[in-house]
């Protein structure tokens, strides 16, 4: 069976002694925190998600539109132009999964149609007629929490407890979403490090990610490269690998079932390791 099929096991890993699968993050953004304008050309983007498959990511995400804090919006026919080529040559030339990473109905729609396969949503579908158009296309789709837009998320995120009041609010989502038509075995939940969180906030939601498992959806982790390594061990975006991949150890430990990063062949060796520590058996 082509793994393209087996879309209702979507967020589980495809080896069943790993305990979870990789996203590979493909930026084809001129603007993106960690890696802008590397992958904008299509053969440059192919060449990376080839790189990220060999390497045992099972997702590519792919993105159009930067979300880093500060990030302008860019408008619906320039993220279709970016996207769009890239999600066909991929389906040409791979057998993979694809993510398409927007909040726009019509890109999802595109996008879909090209040939992705889910739907991962930094604002949770909150947008007019995306949980619609989700519902319609009955894909899997990936529900963050977001503070505020990318422009203005890091002034000053307060809540008044940053775990109990993301549970709150996918309790929400997720009620919608089902209300509007999306069957609930397509939903994964995103607690979305770095959107509108303070350092100390990022950290409380990764010591206390089991908590989101009361839930019953399958969690993605999303720390790679990002400001709350950055800030705390005071390096640049390139000399985070370590902080990166420890990270997202500590995320396997507590139950993630998918991790989206840059470096995909350390953090599939990460989760190799965790995997056999968690199976007691020492082999994978």
């Amino acid at each position: 069976m082509s793994k393209t099929n087996n879309i209702h096991g979507y967020f589980k890993p495809t080896d069943p002694n790993l305990c979870a699968k990789v996203m590979g993050i493909l930026n084809v953004t001129p603007d993106s925190f960690s890696d802008g304008g590397h992958f904008s050309q299509i053969d440059n983007a192919v060449r990376q998600a080839e790189q990220m498959l060999l390497e045992g990511a099972e997702i590519i995400d792919i993105g159009g539109e930067s979300t880093r804090p500060g990030a302008e919006a860019v408008n619906e026919a320039q993220e279709l132009d970016r996207v769009i080529p890239v999600i066909e040559a991929l389906k040409q030339r791979f057998d993979c999964l694809m993510s398409i990473a927007t909040s726009k109905a019509t890109v999802m729609k595109e996008a879909i149609v090209a040939g992705a396969h889910m739907v991962n949503d930094v604002k949770a579908l909150s947008e007019p007629g995306c949980v619609d158009t989700v519902a319609k296309l009955n894909v899997p789709v990936c529900l963050m929490h977001m503070r505020g837009v990318p422009r203005t998320m890091q002034a000053n995120p307060s809540y008044t407890d940053v775990v109990d009041d993301i549970k709150a609010f996918f309790v929400q989502r997720i009620a919608l979403c089902v209300q509007g038509g999306i069957k609930p075995e397509h939903i994964c939940l995103d607690p979305g490090f770095g959107f509108g969180k303070t350092l100390e906030q990022n950290y409380q939601l990764l010591n206390r990610l089991d908590e989101f498992h009361s839930l019953g959806y399958p969690l993605l982790a999303g720390m790679s490269r990002k400001s709350m390594i950055g800030n705390l061990l005071n390096n640049r975006v390139e000399e985070r690998l370590v902080g990166s991949v420890s990270c997202a150890v500590i995320a396997l430990m507590k139950g993630a079932n998918v991790i989206r990063v840059h470096d995909v062949k350390e953090t599939f060796e990460a989760i190799k390791i965790v995997s056999a520590t968690k199976n007691n058996s020492g082999v994978i």
